[in-house]
């Protein structure tokens, strides 16, 4: 299977070297685009080190912009599906393989990592988010997503060409899922581990959820396209 993993990272010197080690011994043959989101600590630096590709935003355009970016770019390549994950190792790499399981097995064009939202290690504030969000966006979306906000996904190449969020920040990523499912393809979801490090978070509460509440009523307010044309994005 042809691999491209996508990576945005914003300040993610100090994790960045780690997780990209990891990949390595767990997926070597994939290929990897980091997105520096115009960091200030040497980001880019840290992933040319090890040889991967990467795209510096010259000021920070927040994870939507980095994606949109970094999806771009992958599918410049000969790739059967692109693996996002964040830079903090909130994510772990060595679970690549489950997606790569779930998605030869035909259980999504989209698999989303689900965790444990009673997991101790999960903050109150953000099990209570995760939940509604994911609720919302389910509802929208006319498909199960029981973790709608987890940044570690497998997209499959078809769904890459012919989707394109309008949003950025945060809310980029429930839109996509959204607009995938409207689009016919399937979603499904892979267990994954729940972790935090207690780092600092870029999310910013009032403004990235005000952008949400946007985006999916917006979303709610448009009619259901019942297939996007061959090739057209939505």
């Amino acid at each position: 299977m042809n691999l491209t993993l996508v990576i945005p990272a914003f300040n993610a010197a100090e994790a960045l070297p780690e997780l990209l080690e990891r990949i390595g011994r767990t997926i070597p043959d994939a290929g990897i685009i980091v997105v520096d989101d115009g960091s200030s600590d040497g980001t880019s630096t840290a992933a040319q080190r090890f040889g991967v590709d990467v795209i510096t935003h010259d000021h920070n355009r927040g994870k939507g912009e980095a994606l949109r970016t970094g999806f771009a770019a992958a599918r410049e390549r000969d790739s059967d599906a692109v693996i996002q994950l964040d830079a903090d190792l909130q994510h772990t790499p060595e679970e690549i393989p489950a997606f790569i399981d779930a998605f030869a097995a035909g259980r999504g064009e989209v698999l989303v990592g689900a965790r444990d939202f009673r997991a101790a290690a999960m903050p109150i504030p953000r099990r209570i988010s995760n939940t509604m969000t994911s609720w919302i966006v389910s509802r929208i979306a006319g498909q199960a997503v029981p973790d709608s906000q987890c940044g570690f996904r497998l997209i499959a190449r078809p769904v890459l060409d012919v989707i394109a969020p309008r949003s950025g920040g945060f809310a980029f990523e429930s839109e996509f899922l959204v607009l995938a499912a409207r689009a016919g393809f399937r979603l499904g979801a892979v267990p994954i581990r729940t972790v935090y490090r207690h780092q600092p978070t870029f999310i910013h509460p009032w403004r990235d959820t005000a952008r949400f509440v946007g985006v999916m009523t917006s979303l709610l307010l448009q009619r259901r396209p019942r297939r996007v044309p061959e090739g057209r994005p939505l």
